[in-house]
């Protein structure tokens, strides 16, 4: 899988003197996630993610995060039509909260809301939300963005400690999928790790006690189960 700084280009704080006039439309179309081939997931959204998609860790021995795959080329999205339309049943969190972000300081505790002022639904001509009333303060929608990403936030870092878990199991390998496209054309997919079956299989039973008492066994299984989207997925390709 390629590393990619996926669809933000310049994300600034969002301020009511810099924006006090913006207003935001999303959900028209998803043309700006078209040129990316996977996508970061929580271990929440793995029971709706992992019906549709192949859900994978990237990342390397030290660090991974769950990610699913969208596409059997780099800067390939299967899922984005040629409209700007998301074919899949569930859009995950990490491009539903686009155009905002969070940055955080140094130490990691404090948090500044930003917005990338290049997405096609920013404006200042009234379409969509405003992101502040006459008066200067948040309207009702900016802060709701503000719940959506605090709440994305807390699920991110429960995902951390269920990788951290894998990877202190040693539970992860590298794997690569290998596609024949059209015209007998060979790709291949690689950079990201599956859990392997065997040594789950041999964990302790008071680990996979442990792991299903904290849901990281039912996480796990989710995540086995979705590779069969590999075989969907080159066929989304032989379509397009």
């Amino acid at each position: 899988m390629a590393t990619q700084q996926l669809f933000y280009r310049t994300a600034v704080p969002v301020n009511f003197q810099r924006h006090k006039d913006w207003s935001v439309k999303t959900g028209e179309s998803y043309a700006f996630a078209a040129d990316v081939n996977s996508v970061p997931v929580t271990a929440i959204e793995f029971a709706q993610a992992a019906a549709e998609y192949p859900v994978v860790f990237a990342g390397n021995e030290q660090s991974v995060f769950p990610a699913i795959i969208l596409g059997v080329r780099d800067n390939q999205n299967l899922h984005v039509t040629a409209e700007g339309k998301w074919s899949g049943k569930y859009v995950p969190a990490f491009v539903r909260r686009y155009p905002f972000v969070f940055s955080q300081d140094a130490e990691g505790k404090t948090f500044t809301l930003h917005i990338d002022e290049t997405f096609s639904g920013c404006n200042q001509a009234g379409r969509g939300e405003k992101l502040f009333d006459s008066d200067g303060e948040q309207t009702q929608y900016l802060r709701t963005v503000l719940g959506f990403l605090q709440d994305y936030q807390a699920r991110f870092l429960r995902t951390r400690a269920y990788c951290d878990r894998l990877l202190e199991l040693k539970l992860l390998q590298p794997m690569q999928a290998q596609f024949t496209l059209g015209g007998g054309e060979q790709r291949s997919l690689s950079g990201f790790m599956v859990v392997d079956r065997a040594k789950l299989k041999a964990m302790p039973p008071e680990v996979l006690a442990d792991m299903l008492a904290k849901d990281e066994l039912e996480c796990t299984f989710l995540h086995l189960a979705s590779l069969r989207h590999f075989q969907d997925m080159l066929d989304l390709s032989q379509a397009a």
